[in-house]
């Protein structure tokens, strides 16, 4: 599982680029719609095949609908508005406040018991995100406009975490990602006819790579990524997942600095050795190597 969660985050991490070549040839809003309903179709595809589809109990329908303003329309809205009106370096700092504030929501809404040495994880995988987007920068920005809306998108981000946890004792994660990007994909397509009418006209104009690029995020990153990312929360918790959020931002900066020719500093791999260390404490992953050493069952 702690593997499969690193594989995620190099996919979530390379997606950095990509969604900035998409978004510099689409107009955001309705790109990451259609993107994100191609991910949906993706895993329902999937979930056909595997014999998991079925439809939700009405019970379940509140949570998916929330989960998918929280997890999709909410995130992915206030993600692309926020980036536009702040610098990358706040940008990515906020975003590096994910895991602690889902570790925070953990203990405050689902009674999750957080250790000292998780603690001092999620603390050490913060100052490794700081290192590593300070890199090359001199200074961190005024707070904007662009702060608070990254905020509220992180935010809304590790709701979604706790939700998906709960629900998961139900519902099958993988089925619930299909639902939440499909719903979720509606919601920001009729927000993008509102705030792009020229949305869908600016879609004629992307290549034949542009549109390489829109499927590989689409079904890697997002389909396979997200459906991944929330079978693992159901299984190892929100918390101890949510620290692994602290590798896509070396990931992204490796992807960048191949596919965009952005540079790569010394200090970045300090950044990344901090990064580690912290997803190993944080994680559990420390305690569970500990334990099958010492041949204790896990």
């Amino acid at each position: 599982m702690y593997l499969l969660l690193v594989l995620i985050m190099v996919a979530w991490g390379l997606n950095v680029p990509a969604t900035k070549i998409l978004v510099d040839e689409f107009m955001p809003v309705t790109m990451t719609a259609l993107r994100i309903f191609t991910a949906g179709v993706t895993v329902f595809v999937f979930l056909y095949f595997s014999k998991l589809l079925r439809l939700p109990a009405k019970t379940e329908i509140p949570f998916l609908i929330l989960g998918a303003v929280l997890n999709v329309a909410v995130h992915h809205y206030f993600l692309a508005v926020g980036l536009r009106n702040t610098t990358a370096v706040n940008g990515g700092i906020i975003l590096g406040l994910g895991p602690m504030l889902t570790a925070i929501l953990s203990i405050l809404l689902l009674g999750s018991r957080f250790t000292f040495v998780k603690g001092l994880g999620f603390v050490i995988g913060f100052a490794g995100v700081l290192i590593t987007v300070m890199q090359g920068r001199t200074a961190i920005g005024e707070v904007s406009s662009g702060d608070v809306f990254v905020f509220i998108c992180i935010l809304s981000q590790a709701l979604s975490f706790i939700l998906i946890k709960k629900i998961s004792k139900t519902m099958d994660p993988r089925l619930l990602t299909g639902y939440m990007l499909v719903i979720g994909s509606f919601m920001l397509f009729i927000l993008s006819l509102i705030v792009e009418q020229d949305g869908l006209k600016s879609l004629a104009a992307g290549s034949v790579s542009d549109y390489f690029v829109f499927f590989a995020s689409a079904i890697l990153a997002t389909a396979v990524g997200h459906m991944s990312y929330n079978y693992a929360i159901g299984k190892i918790g929100a918390a101890e997942s949510s620290i692994f959020m602290n590798l896509p931002p070396f990931f992204a900066l490796c992807g960048s600095a191949i596919f965009l020719g952005e540079h790569i500093y010394p200090g970045h791999l300090i950044g990344l050795i901090f990064i580690i260390a912290g997803v190993v404490a944080g994680s559990g992953a420390y305690k569970q190597f500990r334990k099958s050493k010492s041949g204790i069952p896990l």
